[in-house]
């Protein structure tokens, strides 16, 4: 139901005492290639590496898979727990320093992972610490800042700021299997968190909160009025006018069903981005499949992600998200079964076009779910209400590496689980048709406000 009352303020932010670089070079695209960099790091670190380890790693240490792969279980509550403050701390303060926090926490967590020789050791720096730090740098924090320095262009600017996701797994699974071939295993944790240190501190510096920071307004546009109200401009300035202003509060968001429909459909999606990217490796060479042939099959997959990201985030500026979620969990959930299927049978080729189809198909999820929020629920409080749904989703699939694990463990394959993966795919589409934009609270400015908050000190 539509609401006139007015929304509690977020701390004032202050206008910058000189603005960013480049005048005249729209700052929102530093913010991308930030994000892009960001979420490459941070999921090629907690994910995309983490296959080529379980073999040494459990062979040295004399693990099982299941004890590895606990860590993992132990990240997505942790993950879920940061979730909680994340979101509303970028809402009144900004992400620069906190990603510079978090790219350290992140890297100190991967240098002491090449030294754990005990399980407890390993729980807690995996599950832990560079969780922690991942958290501070990633998903979360840079689709929230995209959030509020785009909204017309909101869905493609984010499907291409995503495309760091799948490059990480394009590329760090092969660097990964480099490197312990070459330097052991121990060696090349600690390398890694060097290469992370080098690209997150430099990214955390150009990282800004929200272009009103600086007088400015989201996609770029100019706040001159033209006095044309039916000019594409001053279209997009009242769009983007009426995204801040009637935004959804958390306690608004929570009183509605799309809120909890989204959180449902792409939790239960999420339990097969987790396995993909975590466990996929160990399953190809399961099924004997060379570790450099795994890893190729694996960056196939990535870059199918990679390439489909742009077109999952322009049907999100056209077309109605949901509908488009919903045939990207479909694909997925076929491209998954057919990997099963033809990598059990070790049918090469078919293989090669079946992980095209499952990359393609989990590839438009983090574009598609992250403009759904926005759009949904306005960028004003898009923090709060992402901190809040977050943990959420995380929570459903919290235990399905741990899961997949000791099945592996018991039944000594995964070809039964990775089936059941590819059922979750197809419950997530079905659960999504049913989402639908909630009527937004209405809000009228007094007339002495703008867009931007009034200035204070002590906010970037």
């Amino acid at each position: 139901m539509a609401t006139t009352a007015a929304a509690p303020e977020l701390e004032p932010s202050r206008q910058a005492a000189s603005p960013p670089p480049w005048p005249g070079f729209y700052y929102g695209y530093w913010i991308l290639g930030g994000a892009f960099l960001a979420q490459l790091i941070s999921v090629g670190m907690m994910t995309s590496i983490v296959g080529a380890f379980v073999g040494p790693m459990t062979k040295d240490l004399g693990w099982e898979n299941s004890q590895f792969f606990f860590a993992t279980g132990i990240s997505r509550f942790a993950t879920a727990g940061m979730g909680l403050f994340v979101g509303t701390y970028l809402d009144r303060w900004g992400v620069r320093r906190f990603q510079l926090a978090g790219g350290i926490v992140m890297a100190l967590g991967l240098f002491l992972a090449g030294s754990v020789t005990e399980l407890w050791q390993w729980w807690i720096v995996r599950g832990l610490l560079f969780t922690a730090g991942a958290a501070m740098v990633g998903n979360l924090v840079v689709n929230v800042t995209m959030s509020k320095w785009w909204v017309t262009k909101r869905g493609r600017m984010i499907g291409f700021s995503s495309m760091g996701v799948s490059f990480a797994g394009v590329i760090f699974p092969t660097i990964a299997v480099f490197l312990i071939h070459h330097f052991g295993w121990e060696n090349a944790w600690r390398l890694l968190a060097v290469l992370s240190l080098a690209i997150l501190v430099p990214v955390a510096l150009i990282m800004r909160r929200q272009p009103e920071d600086y007088g400015w307004l989201p996609d770029g546009l100019s706040d001159d009025d033209d006095g044309d109200e039916t000019s594409p401009q001053s279209q997009q300035r009242a769009a983007v006018r009426a995204d801040f202003e009637n935004s959804f509060t958390r306690r608004e968001a929570l009183r509605t069903k799309a809120l909890y429909l989204i959180v449902l459909a792409f939790g239960v999606g999420g339990v097969g981005i987790q396995v993909s990217l975590v466990q996929m490796l160990p399953f190809l060479q399961d099924e004997s499949f060379s570790d450099s042939t795994g890893a190729l099959l694996v960056a196939v997959m990535s870059a199918s992600a990679l390439v489909c990201k742009p077109f999952w985030g322009w049907t999100t500026d056209h077309w109605a998200p949901n509908r488009g979620a919903s045939v990207a969990f479909l694909m997925a959930g076929a491209g998954m079964a057919a990997v099963v299927f033809f990598a059990s049978n070790g049918w090469l080729i078919p293989l090669l076009l079946a992980f095209v189809l499952l990359g393609w198909g989990f590839g438009g999820q983090i574009p598609l779910q992250e403009t759904i929020w926005g759009s949904y629920f306005g960028r004003r409080y898009i923090g709060e209400v992402r901190s809040v749904a977050m943990p959420l989703a995380l929570f459903i699939g919290a235990g399905s590496p741990v899961l997949v694990g000791y099945y592996k463990d018991v039944v000594g394959n995964y070809i039964g689980i990775f089936f059941g993966v590819a059922g979750c795919w197809l419950l997530a589409a079905f659960i999504v048709t049913f989402v639908t934009p909630p009527p937004r609270p209405v809000r009228v400015p007094p007339e002495t406000t703008t867009v931007t908050n009034p200035p204070a000190p002590g906010r970037l």
